[in-house]
């Protein structure tokens, strides 16, 4: 309710405006497999380190229309006293503004749906960061793996809770790990398991 209302109120305040457009219902094919790479697993204190966002269309994940972005190293990152949580070192040097970055996966996305695992976290720390920016929050609709993966097992195996760690169900998807913990490969990941689970069913008893 609480998330409707807000988006209702940006809605508002957009009409007319230069963003009008992107809270407008989608009519199109493609969706957007989405993910973000952080320091910190808590969406009200995690920094974004990188973006990923990939088209899927016609059923067919499109690598060669893909955004990825790396991100200067945010300020709040000094010395070893920050625990940095599946990071690589060449994360956190060079990159893109912040700004620049929020602003080119906007264009990139446009009204389309968003589809990533456990994309709501991913959606918190980008809207923390792009609120403050834009004044609205992403108004994308999102479809979250997890769940989609999780009504489907308890569909064929009632008495058995889903195993949905990311691992876990690429492997029982029988999807390939494409470079876990970079957000481009956890973007392509997600979309080949959307699609084995949007195409038909991809779990047996």
């Amino acid at each position: 309710m609480i998330k409707a209302l807000r988006r209702a109120g940006d809605r508002r305040r957009q009409l007319g405006g230069h963003h009008a457009w992107r809270f407008e219902p989608y009519c199109g094919s493609e969706v957007i497999a989405l993910d973000c790479e952080t320091t910190d697993l808590d969406p009200r204190r995690a920094e974004l380190v990188a973006l990923a966002a990939v088209k899927i269309r016609d059923g067919h994940v499109l690598t060669s229309e893909s955004l990825d972005l790396r991100l200067q190293r945010p300020e709040s990152l000094s010395g070893n006293s920050i625990r940095i949580h599946g990071l690589r070192g060449v994360d956190l040097w060079g990159g893109e503004a912040l700004g620049d970055a929020l602003d080119r996966l906007l264009d990139f996305i446009g009204n389309r749906p968003l589809v990533g695992w456990c994309i709501d976290y991913d959606v918190a720390v980008i809207n923390r960061h792009m609120r403050p920016r834009t004044g609205f929050d992403l108004p994308n609709r999102t479809l979250d793996v997890c769940r989609l993966y999780a009504r489907e097992r308890r569909r064929v195996q009632p008495d058995i809770e889903p195993d949905v760690r990311f691992e876990a169900m690429s492997e029982a998807l029988g999807v390939p790990i494409m470079g876990r913990h970079t957000a481009l490969g956890d973007a392509v990941t997600t979309a080949l398991m959307y699609l084995r689970l949007y195409h038909g069913r991809a779990i047996s008893a």
